[in-house]
């Protein structure tokens, strides 16, 4: 080998390699060479990446279909994601503790543990999705209202946003079915079923939107339908998933829905401190979203589409986010935080090369890629500078996904909620007014907050990881 050949493999060794992962925890065991350590995350994080991206995609392309009623059909659509993102908090903080627990049943074989932790999840998230269910559905008027919509597409983004409400039952139970399943590995299971969902949405928004053929021509109602139509079919498949004879989690046999202690007292655990952080989030994006909203129609559709177009970075960083979850959790669940480490350092390194290649389609598509959503010239041109910003956004988005999907896996959800309540609850909407209105710099100003924001947990979530106190957490 020539001196050359050797440097690169330094190089590459240094950047890479599985040995410089361990300088802090040292290794227990056995350990995989590089290329498979690589091999066993990307087994796991493609189908959860590829989701996550489709789901993406389908909400760009909701969004695209949308706007083909004009700008307030887009504003109706989008003044309704933050409450229902708040309406499913609970549920989402639900999950990050199942998918914890689970994974660390699974990594202590402790299958009947496993499967008691996912009936009781199920029975939870059933009654929790009803009660916000019936929220949202009463008080969708002022709910909006409050969020800023405009009276000009307010009475469309009340019907829409009821009609998701409706959904939300069948919504809630197929993301914790899937939860229980990622924390177990099985990722693909939840690809499949998003992917037939997907699939049933974009149907249902050709031919209930414009009205196809037999069907209504419903406008924006109709692109409620078929996203609650497309939830339901999510469902359904992810019950089936539960039904087979060769699961690991199953519901085949019989088994105990009774929340006792020793399933609630980890998910709570892991769940409570996960519900203040999704509480602080929404609050913290419902504020975003408001003070965007006040800038005006023109601006707020840019930064709707422009938001469409960052879930692409997104999704990248949660499906790698997913598959460091599962894997630190089962292996801290094996006794061995080394392997935990290696996996946590593994995603990062891939999520920077993801970012990469997202930043450089931002730029180089910027223009194209607004065009797609909105023909509008002032609205391309808007757009294609809003871009710039966010593509020095992705590195920052992607690494701390990943970062903070560790932390979770480990059961160190009380450090994620700490820096989201500093970063999305105050910083993010404090710099967002701040920058668009004293300062003068209109929709670019909430960009640039938005960059801080996703720096400042990056940061944090680097350090916290760093340290290597999430591998000494008892579930």
């Amino acid at each position: 080998m020539d001196s050359q050949t050797k440097t690169k493999n330094t190089f590459f060794t240094c950047l890479f390699g599985i040995e410089p992962m361990l300088k802090k925890t040292p290794a227990l065991g056995e350990l995989p060479t590089t290329t498979k350590a690589y091999q066993n995350f990307l087994k796991m994080a493609w189908p959860s990446a590829l989701e996550s991206l489709l789901v993406g995609l389908i909400g760009s392309i909701d969004t695209m279909m949308v706007g083909t009623m004009g700008e307030n059909a887009i504003n109706a659509v989008g003044i309704t994601n933050q409450p229902k993102f708040i309406l499913l908090a609970v549920i989402f903080s639900l999950n990050v503790g199942v998918v914890a627990v689970v994974a660390r049943r699974r990594g202590e074989n402790d299958k009947e543990g496993a499967n008691h932790t996912m009936r009781v999840a199920i029975l939870l998230s059933g009654l929790l999705s009803l009660l916000t269910s019936a929220f949202g559905f009463l008080f969708a008027k002022p709910i909006l209202k409050f969020a800023g919509a405009d009276l000009v597409y307010l009475a469309d983004a009340v019907t829409y946003f009821r009609i998701l409400c409706v959904s939300i039952v069948f919504t809630a139970l197929n993301l914790t079915i899937n939860a229980a399943q990622r924390g177990c590995g099985n990722t693909k299971i939840s690809m499949r079923t998003n992917i037939v969902a997907n699939i049933v949405n974009v149907i249902f928004n050709y031919l209930l939107i414009n009205g196809v053929w037999i069907f209504p021509k419903w406008g924006v109602a109709g692109a409620a339908v078929a996203t609650a139509l497309g939830a339901v079919s999510a469902c359904a498949i992810s019950f089936a998933t539960l039904l087979g004879k060769n699961g690991y989690l199953s519901l085949r046999k019989r088994g105990s829905f009774k929340p006792t202690a020793t399933v609630l007292t980890p998910v709570l655990r892991v769940s409570s401190s996960a519900f203040v952080e999704q509480v602080f989030m929404r609050i913290g994006f419902f504020a975003y979203a408001k003070i965007v909203a006040g800038l005006g129609p023109t601006p707020y559709a840019v930064h709707l589409i422009c938001m469409n177009i960052l879930n692409l970075s997104f999704c990248f960083g949660d499906g790698l986010g997913i598959a460091a979850s599962a894997l630190v959790g089962q292996n801290l669940g094996s006794h061995r935080p080394d392997l935990s480490t290696v996996y946590g350092k593994v995603g990062q390194r891939i999520a920077f090369i993801c970012s990469t290649f997202l930043f450089l389609l931002f730029i180089g598509a910027r223009h194209g890629l607004v065009w797609l959503f909105s023909k509008e010239p002032e609205s391309i041109a808007l757009g294609g500078t809003i871009m710039i910003i966010m593509a020095f956004s992705t590195h920052f988005q992607t690494s701390q996904v990943v970062l903070n999907g560790c932390l979770r896996g480990a059961g160190d959800s009380a450090f994620v909620a700490v820096t989201s309540m500093i970063s999305i609850a105050l910083i993010r909407p404090v710099l967002t007014y701040l920058l668009c209105f004293p300062l003068g710099l209109g929709l670019a100003g909430a960009w640039f907050s938005l960059i801080l924001d996703q720096g400042f947990r990056f940061v944090a979530g680097f350090i916290r990881f760093s340290s290597g106190k999430w591998t000494r957490i008892r579930l």
